[in-house]
């Protein structure tokens, strides 16, 4: 075989062997492409998970259950079944979170649920940067990932738990120490051990400064009423409107027993 001869089989053998390959990775792509959209979808709600510890946990709960009379659920069926609709958001689920996290909330769109009635902070801040807030728009849309991806178990919520705390059942004080995380106290007021939150003033030593307030009958009456009715007096550096009204709704008679007796065990030293 001459030269030219076999320098050309050898490059027809090349150019069938490239076209195959070729073939091959082109049939590949679509999978190749597919699996890189999940790993980066799954990067997404992965960072998003990190900005909504930092950033949401206080209002909505350290696992996105909410807290009553604050914050929402943003991990319950009404989210994905029923909220697009209630509020008439044309769009997708995810547009309409990016939407409300960008620009926040001055009213709450349900007053009988949630505080918030334009009177005083925001029900919802402004967490975009573009508004003056803290956020950029590819955190924004990572939070909205991680929320999104509760929707493939929403239809059958499991238990969230509730931070691990020593509790004797048949010490009311203990059970009050439960009623404080449960009810989502610990997502405003600062306890030594429990909460580091500021929204609302701290409560070490609640009970005994709870002795000075004058117009109670006791210390255990200043504390019930600052549950039941907090704007009958409103600690001095926080303003009115910021703790919810409607405990008296929420909250059980046993668990209001019990967590008066827990703030009363809260003393100065």
């Amino acid at each position: 075989m001459k030269r030219i001869h076999l320098e050309i089989a050898l490059g027809t053998i090349f150019i069938i062997l490239s076209s195959v390959v070729l073939i091959v990775m082109a049939a590949e792509e679509p999978g190749r492409l597919a699996r890189f959209e999940v790993e980066q979808r799954a990067e997404q709600i992965e960072f998003g998970a990190a900005v909504f510890e930092i950033n949401c946990t206080s209002c909505h709960g350290s696992h996105a259950q909410g807290i009553p009379g604050k914050a929402p659920c943003l991990r319950c069926p009404e989210l994905f079944a029923s909220r697009l609709a209630e509020v008439g958001w044309p769009g997708s689920l995810e547009d309409y979170i990016v939407s409300v996290v960008s620009t926040g909330r001055q009213v709450s769109t349900r007053p009988a649920l949630y505080q918030g009635e334009g009177k005083g902070p925001p029900v919802m801040p402004t967490w975009s940067e573009r508004f003056g807030g803290p956020l950029r728009d590819d955190q924004i849309r990572a939070v909205a990932a991680f929320i999104v991806n509760f929707q493939g178990w929403a239809e059958n919520p499991e238990v969230v738990p509730t931070p691990l705390v020593a509790v004797d059942i048949n010490d009311p004080v203990s059970l009050g120490r439960v009623a404080f995380v449960q009810y989502g106290c610990i997502g405003c007021h600062a306890i030594d051990g429990l909460s580091q939150a500021t929204t609302g003033p701290a409560l070490d030593g609640v009970a005994t400064r709870a002795e000075t307030r004058t117009g109670y009958e006791s210390a255990e009456d200043y504390i019930r009423t600052s549950i039941l009715n907090p704007g009958e007096f409103v600690v001095e550096g926080f303003g009115d409107g910021i703790m919810p009204t409607n405990f008296s709704e929420l909250i059980s008679e046993a668990d209001l027993e019990n967590l008066v007796l827990f703030l009363l065990s809260l003393t100065e030293p």
